[in-house]
């Protein structure tokens, strides 16, 4: 059997539930090898959490060997506790991955909508219709937080796809704009 181009670890971070998603990409084929969620005891303390999602971090890279680990970043909320939270979560999935010595890239939840749906402010539901197709899964995880874990990890691989040039050149400037251009640049993704 062929070995994949690349494994790809997705995480959604969260202090009750954490998304993650395990992509295999060959020949630039998606094929889903887990998407679920790790839903964490709210009645115990931060730290025991944290320690469980450093666990299961470790438990997936045993599993997969996955080579690119990506994660969504926080977005920037009122409640200073929570966004606090957040932080501590996400921090130990990037150190666990990082203690792997596997690649870790952060991406914004509208740069992973946008990604995923073409639309930065696309809804939850949105982005599972969207995955279902780029995919091909068919069922529906039970909570959104393992979908958002699978759109950041094929928004990581899109982006990999497709780097930005750090200039902008004469070619460039002539290009489409809008949907018309998306089409252009990304025919693959149009059904």
């Amino acid at each position: 059997m062929q070995k994949p181009d690349k494994i790809i670890l997705g995480v959604d971070p969260g202090m009750i539930i954490m998304g993650y998603s395990i992509i295999e990409i060959r020949s630039n084929a998606i094929t889903v090898k887990e998407i679920d969620v790790l839903k964490l005891p709210a009645k115990r303390d931060n730290y025991h959490r944290l320690q469980l999602i450093h666990e299961r971090i470790l438990q997936l890279v045993a599993d997969y060997s996955p080579n690119e680990f990506a994660i969504e970043a926080p977005f920037f909320g009122k409640n200073v506790q929570s966004m606090l939270k957040l932080g501590r979560a996400q921090g130990v999935a990037i150190a666990a991955a990082m203690g792997q010595s596997i690649p870790v890239s952060e991406y914004s939840p509208k740069k992973v909508k946008q990604s995923i749906t073409g639309n930065g402010n696309a809804d939850k539901e949105q982005v599972w219709q969207m995955l279902q197709r780029i995919a091909v899964i068919a069922d529906k995880p039970k909570y959104f937080d393992a979908t958002d874990a699978l759109a950041v990890a094929i928004c990581h691989h899109f982006m990999a796809q497709r780097p930005y040039a750090t200039k902008t050149t004469s070619a460039k400037r002539n290009t489409k704009a809008g949907w018309e251009g998306f089409i252009q640049q990304n025919p693959g993704r149009v059904l």
